[in-house]
């Protein structure tokens, strides 16, 4: 059935979560309460109070994030995605996720709403510096003395317009969206979903949990690895578009 779809469609779209990067060993960012960030939420640090008012502890934390960041590498999911990119079978896509490893698949058209872990920004000047700046202690002071930080969107912050006018060019005319590894219980980047059912989308959800949209999907798999589920897909797909004789 997903094959027929992917195959019918004019434009396919995939919008991504968590669980898309929990499979390469990043933790849940939502349930990385560990060592010392066990006794605060996750979210507490990753706010612009803690930037604010608590920064040593706000940099201990990136720079424990970058440093697991930095030993991931893209799974099997990840270059089955850059690959239908490729082949023009997917359009794009949007992603939840800061770890940038749909780019470092090898995928070019990818809409993130969250920023990117993979990049710092200076505060003051905007100058832009790769994320290892963060593993030394002066990583954080720019050279015109401003502080720099991750480029990602904390809580208390709008998302990116550049990306968000990006993920809105994506959904605008999709007629297949496929859900990977998202709850789809963050607002305002759970719209995107929405909107390609108010246009007529078919809706594909693939996560681990049921999520609240399941209802409004077409078709939905629970309790199966993205991964494993993308690379089945891909091999049937290669089966329908072999060529006869």
């Amino acid at each position: 059935m997903i094959t027929e779809w992917i195959k019918q469609s004019n434009k396919t779209v995939v919008f991504t979560g968590a669980g898309m990067s929990t499979e390469s060993g990043l933790p849940d960012f939502r349930s990385a309460k560990q060592g010392m960030w066990r006794d605060k939420d996750p979210t507490y640090y990753a706010s612009t109070y803690a930037l604010t008012h608590h920064r040593d502890e706000f940099i201990q934390f990136y720079r424990q994030r970058i440093k697991g960041l930095l030993k991931v590498r893209p799974h099997e999911g990840h270059t089955v995605l850059a690959e239908w990119e490729k082949r023009g079978w997917i359009d794009g896509i949007v992603t939840q996720n800061v770890d940038g490893l749909h780019q470092a698949a090898g995928s070019k058209r990818v809409a993130a709403l969250h920023g990117s872990l993979r990049e710092l920004v200076c505060m003051e000047c905007q100058k832009t510096y790769p994320a290892q700046q963060y593993e030394t202690e002066t990583g954080t002071t720019c050279v015109c003395g401003g502080f720099i930080r991750p480029k990602v969107v904390l809580f208390g912050e709008n998302l990116p317009e550049q990306e968000v006018e990006r993920a809105e060019a994506l959904i605008d005319g999709v007629e297949l969206l496929i859900v990977l590894g998202s709850s789809l219980q963050v607002s305002p980047a759970n719209f995107f979903p929405i909107r390609a059912k108010e246009q007529g989308a078919k809706l594909v959800i693939i996560n681990w949990e049921p999520t609240d949209f399941d209802a409004e999907a077409d078709l939905v798999v629970n309790r199966e690895k993205i991964g494993a589920w993308l690379q089945q897909v891909h091999a049937e797909l290669l089966i329908k578009n072999k060529p006869v004789g």
